[in-house]
C-alpha cells in the first residue's frame, strides 16, 4: 500500500516536472513592449500614477448597501426557518432592524453619508 502511495506521488510529480519544462521549451518569448506589459484599467490612462484616490464616502455607501442587502437576506428566510412562535419572531427580528437602524444613524451623525464635505 505504502509503495503504491509513492509510486503515485512519484509519478505525479514526474508528470508536472515535464509538463512544466515542456512549457518552458515552447512558449514564445515576447519582445517588452510598453502598451502590452502595461496594466489595462477601464477608463484609467495606465500611464498615469496607479495610485489615484479613491472615495471614501463612496465606499462607506458601499458598505452600508452590503450591510442592508445582507439583512434582507437574512430576514426574508428567516420567517420560514425559524420556527417558534410569532412573538418570538419579532422580538428577534425587531431587535435585529433597530441594531442596524442604530448603525445607520451613527453613520448618519457622523457625517459619513454626505457625499460633499
Amino acid at each position: 500500500m505504502i509503495m503504491l502511495m509513492v509510486l503515485l506521488s512519484a509519478m505525479a510529480l514526474t508528470i508536472s516536472a515535464l509538463l512544466m519544462i515542456v512549457s518552458t521549451l515552447i512558449s514564445k518569448k515576447s519582445e517588452s513592449d510598453r502598451e502590452k506589459s502595461s496594466p489595462f484599467e477601464c477608463g484609467f490612462d495606465p500611464i498615469k500614477s496607479p495610485r489615484m484616490p479613491f472615495s471614501n464616502q463612496f465606499f462607506l455607501i458601499a458598505i452600508l448597501f452590503i450591510i442592508f442587502d445582507v439583512e434582507i437576506v437574512i430576514i426574508l428566510p428567516s420567517v420560514i426557518t425559524l420556527k417558534v412562535s410569532l412573538i418570538t419572531w419579532s422580538i428577534t427580528m425587531t431587535t435585529f432592524i433597530i441594531i442596524l437602524i442604530i448603525g445607520l444613524y451613527y453613520e448618519w451623525h457622523n457625517g459619513a453619508l454626505q457625499w460633499a464635505s
